[in-house]
């Protein structure tokens, strides 16, 4: 009986199909029944790409007949690269600012015995850091560094070295709270201070009156 040998090398007893891995065997394959090595494999050169020529702008090859370069965006029908619009400048403003003035409508309305008015004192513009602000006077054997300092001149007797405090919630809006000042701390014209550890919100143009003549008016940003 005659061996036929698939293109594999496996010895077939059938001449069509290979009995063993079921490849075609070609006619003429039959032999003695000795098994031949397996004929070379052909080695297929690798598909050519469609790429076109280079991208005049940036160098990468055209993909086949695309319009745009798919690495700068050149336009090969235009032969211009997409202008790309700047992004619209975000305007600039300034934070939260407070007014620090020598009040004599409130310094009056107090009536402190004693204690004399600071004529011809000039107001002073300080700007409000989130998230808090300190009111009070610096004191270095209390340790007292308040952000709004009342203890330069002229020197607000009334105001307490931990007064009152300024925070800025995650909403955006200001709040004040006492710190258990001696005198208190009072909101624009009410006749009653806070109490001590009471908070209350306070906005543009809100005024918060101190010690004996102090008054901080906040500013939002303009």
């Amino acid at each position: 009986m005659s061996i036929a040998v698939c293109p594999s090398g496996h010895p077939s007893e059938t001449d069509d199909y290979c009995d063993t891995c079921g490849a075609p065997i070609a006619a003429g394959s039959a032999g003695s029944g000795h098994a031949t090595s397996p004929p070379p494999a052909i080695a297929f050169p690798p598909p050519a790409t469609a790429a076109g020529p280079e991208c005049p702008n940036c160098g990468t090859p055209r993909a086949g007949s695309a319009r745009f370069c798919e690495d700068c965006g050149f336009d090969h029908e235009t032969g211009k690269v997409p202008a790309l619009a700047a992004p619209a400048p975000v305007p600039v403003t300034a934070g939260w600012t407070a007014t620090i003035a020598v009040d004599r409508e409130y310094f009056e309305d107090n009536a402190i015995e004693g204690v004399e008015f600071p004529a011809d004192t000039p107001s002073s513009v300080v700007a409000l850091p989130p998230p808090q602000v300190r009111i009070g006077r610096r004191s270095t054997s209390k340790g007292t560094d308040p952000e709004i300092d009342l203890s330069a001149a002229p020197l607000d007797p009334g105001v307490s070295h931990s007064h009152a405090l300024l925070t800025l919630s995650v909403d955006g809006v200001w709040l004040v709270s006492d710190l258990g000042s001696t005198n208190g701390t009072y909101l624009n014209d009410e006749a009653k201070p806070l109490t001590a550890g009471q908070t209350r919100s306070v906005g543009n143009g809100d005024n918060v009156h101190v010690g004996a003549w102090t008054t901080i008016t906040l500013h939002a940003p303009a």
